[in-house]
């Protein structure tokens, strides 16, 4: 095997012209809802926590088709290590087919019957009647939201970064300026509060993909994509991919179902602890939306590492991914907790939720910093080929620990709210001491193109010489 030692200098070089342009392309693309909740705080706490309940909802639909998508980017980045341009057809097609089905049944639901949907998420109804203009005209936007995510993850996967990052800024800059017009009436148009914020994230959605289609089409030197190549799943490719793919669904799927049970219990809390709830979702969101940027950026590194056959660096690629993303996420909630206060009254919060914002931000410095190591290694074990370890870990860890002890603590015990909150990430700890041996372990990679498979045995060979060198020293 040739020396595939990854010094950080040169791990570094990697990180500024892959990782952090994806990273705040992310950031940016999923910072709509975001937006909403902050503009929609002059109108009040009761408008922050139903735009919040609604947040909740999109991250269930998230949740739901996301799997289909990091699937994607597994083939995306391995294929193009290899330079297999029908391989990356075939997986964006059905990618994008599978996403587009979820994305219908979703936004069939939330423009059909947005009360009922509300109304599994809490039992208030003032909150209830300002949420459901907002979630009925987003749930138009769910299409456009699985579209744009899989060119970005595309463009992502072949190191085209610049163009996701100019369509995702094109794009918040309109969400900001139609919520300025439509939620406070301004130029003579009508005051809509909380539906006008969804409109300008339907608009915002079509700037986006129409940006991302215009780059998509002008550009012919790198992956042309073709119908026929993109529909042609006969070969038994759909099994291949649905292989790699099911675990991660049921992975995301299990983990929004969780996460809807544990939002159950938030929103049968106070009104103050649910609108601190909205606010502390948005401030993580901002933190995790860079975060997972990096994680995707990190999922195309080892992947296509992988699939061109340079398995040792993939495997170095990822142990420095993993303590170099933690880290930043440590700072960034550091900052946010010494900030809190200016923060926080973004949002119009009372002083009740206040209090119980700053303590949030206090429990995610640690929690939160645990969490994003966590997710930085399942990404890399998907990259590399693995996806049933991470699922089963995360899965059975969820449902055995952080749900029923966040239910029996907010539904059973009625513990005050931060109790509450403290037990949503009681799992991440023990993810943490397993993956941490598996990551070192190496046995996450799992090639899916020839070069990459071929090379595995000497990959193999290499890290048990080097494990063996480790002991004897």
């Amino acid at each position: 095997m040739r020396n595939e030692k990854i010094s950080w200098t040169s791990f570094f070089r990697t990180v500024f012209t892959i990782a952090l342009p994806i990273a705040f392309q992310n950031f940016l693309s999923t910072t709509a809802s975001m937006v909403d909740t902050i503009m929609i705080g002059s109108q009040g706490e009761l408008s922050v926590a139903a735009v919040g309940i609604c947040s909740q909802i999109t991250s269930l639909f998230f949740s739901c088709y996301f799997g289909f998508a990091s699937g994607g980017l597994l083939f995306f980045s391995q294929y193009w290590g290899a330079r297999n341009e029908r391989g990356i057809n075939q997986a964006f097609g059905l990618a994008l087919t599978c996403m587009l089905a979820v994305s219908l049944l979703f936004g069939g639901a939330a423009v059909a019957n947005p009360d009922f949907i509300l109304g599994i998420y809490t039992d208030k109804a003032n909150i209830i009647a300002i949420g459901a203009p907002y979630i009925r005209i987003v749930g138009f936007a769910y299409p456009l939201q699985v579209i744009a995510m899989i060119i970005s993850f595309l463009m992502r996967s072949t190191e085209r970064v610049k163009p996701p990052l100019f369509s995702s800024i094109l794009a918040l800059i309109t969400n900001f300026i139609l919520n300025w017009i439509l939620i406070y009436g301004r130029f003579g148009m009508p005051r809509m509060g909380a539906a006008g914020a969804a409109v300008g994230t339907l608009v915002s959605g079509i700037v986006n993909v129409f940006v991302l289609f215009i780059f998509l089409i002008k550009d012919k030197k790198t992956i042309v994509l073709r119908v026929k190549d993109m529909l042609s799943w006969h070969d038994g490719f759909h099994k291949e991919y649905m292989s790699k793919c099911l675990p991660i669904i049921f992975n995301e799927l299990f983990y929004g179902i969780g996460q809807m049970l544990i939002n159950i219990v938030i929103g049968h809390q106070s009104e103050s602890a649910i609108a601190a709830m909205a606010a502390f979702r948005v401030l993580e969101g901002f933190v995790f939306a860079f975060f997972a940027g990096l994680a995707d950026a990190s999922s195309v590194v080892v992947g296509k590492e992988v699939g061109s056959g340079h398995l040792m660096s993939g495997y170095q690629y990822m142990k420095k991914f993993a303590l170099l993303c933690p880290s930043i996420t440590f700072t960034i909630c550091l900052i946010g907790l010494l900030l809190n206060r200016p923060l926080l009254s973004l949002f119009g919060l009372g002083a009740e939720a206040m209090f119980f914002g700053k303590y949030m931000i206090l429990i995610y410095l640690a929690a939160g910093t645990i969490r994003t190591c966590n997710y930085i290694m399942n990404c890399c074990y998907r990259a590399g080929g693995e996806a049933v370890f991470g699922t089963l870990l995360e899965i059975i860890c969820l449902f055995t620990v952080s749900v029923p002890a966040t239910w029996a603590a907010g539904m059973i015990w009625h513990l005050p709210f931060l109790a509450v909150f403290s037990f949503l990430y009681t799992d991440e700890l023990i993810r943490l001491i397993f993956e941490t041996w598996y990551t070192i372990s190496g046995k996450w990679i799992k090639p899916v193109t020839e070069v990459g498979r071929s090379a595995l045995p000497e990959f193999k060979a290499a890290l048990t010489a080097k494990k063996s060198l480790s002991k004897q020293n």
